[in-house]
C-alpha cells in the first residue's frame, strides 16, 4: 500500500464511519456520495493513487471524505487501512465490501491468472475485510457489513466462470458471516443487483439499467432498518430489462 494518504475533509457528519471499497467510481462512488449526503464520516479506496486523488478533488466539499490507494487482496493493506480508519476516527459504523472487477471467457480459454485475480479481489478481499473489521464492531457492539454481490451470485452465465464463482462466493460468505456476528449487534447483508450501469457493461442500450444510485439508496435504506430487523439479502432487478 502507498504510504501516500490523500484526503480532503471539510466540518459536518453525525459521528457515524463507513468503509467503502472500490469507492473512487461506479456502485462504490454512489455509495460514498450517499454516505456523505446522509452525514457519515466516509473513507474509501481504489487500487490506483490516481483514482483516490481524482475522486477526491471531485467530492471536495461533499462532507468529510479519506482516501487510500489500496489493493484488497492484499491482506497486509487491508489491515493498515482499517487500522489507519479506526486510529483516525476511533469507530467503525459501516463496511461496504464493493471492491470487483471481472474476466470474461469460456472456461478452457480464462487463463489461470485471470482467475486468480478475480477471486482475489472479489472474494479474498471481501473476507480480508470483514476479518480486519469485524473485531471493532464487536468492541461497539453494533455495526453494518453490507457485501456489494451480484444476481451472478445465484444466475450463472456462459463465460463468467470466475465471475460467477466469485460472487456464488460472496453471497455464501455473506450468509455465514450474518451468523457469526448477529449476536454481536452486527448486520450483515449481501446486496445483489441486476444489470448496473457502469463502465462495467460496454453495450450501448442502457437506458433500461439500474444506475449505481439505486443500490447505493438500498444501502441507506438498510442502514434506517430498525435494529431488530435484519435484511440479510437484498435483489434487485431492472424494472423493465429487455425482452428476449
Amino acid at each position: 500500500m502507498t504510504n501516500a494518504t490523500t484526503k480532503q475533509a471539510t466540518t459536518g457528519g453525525a459521528g457515524r464511519v463507513a468503509l467503502v471499497t472500490g469507492g473512487s467510481r461506479g456502485i462504490g462512488r454512489a455509495i460514498v456520495e450517499a454516505l456523505l449526503d446522509d452525514g457519515w464520516r466516509v473513507y474509501f479506496c481504489s487500487r490506483s493513487e490516481g483514482s483516490v486523488a481524482s475522486a477526491l478533488g471531485e467530492l471536495a466539499g461533499r462532507g468529510e471524505v479519506f482516501g487510500r490507494a489500496v489493493d484488497v487482496g492484499d491482506q497486509g493493506q487491508v489491515d493498515d487501512l482499517v487500522a489507519w480508519v479506526l486510529d483516525d476516527a476511533g469507530r467503525l459504523d459501516c463496511l461496504v465490501n464493493n471492491a470487483g472487477l471481472g474476466h470474461f471467457a469460456a472456461v478452457d480459454e480464462i487463463t489461470g491468472e485471470q482467475w486468480r485475480d478475480v477471486l482475489r479481489t472479489n472474494l479474498d478481499g471481501a473476507f480480508y475485510c470483514t476479518r480486519a473489521a469485524a473485531p471493532a464492531m464487536r468492541r461497539q457492539g453494533s455495526g453494518w457489513i453490507f457485501n456489494i454481490a451480484s444476481l451472478a451470485g445465484k444466475n450463472p452465465f456462459a463465460g463468467g466462470a470466475a465471475y460467477n464463482a466469485s460472487k456464488f462466493g460472496m453471497v455464501g460468505f455473506s450468509e455465514a458471516c450474518m451468523l457469526d456476528l448477529r449476536h454481536d449487534g452486527i448486520r450483515v447483508a449481501a446486496v445483489m443487483p441486476g444489470s448496473v450501469d457502469t463502465a462495467f457493461h460496454r453495450r450501448d442500450d442502457r437506458g433500461w439499467m439500474l444506475t449505481p444510485e439505486d443500490v447505493a439508496q438500498t444501502v441507506t435504506d438498510l442502514l434506517a432498518f430498525p435494529d431488530r430487523a435484519l435484511p440479510s439479502r437484498v435483489e434487485i432487478r431492472p424494472s423493465q430489462p429487455p425482452k428476449k
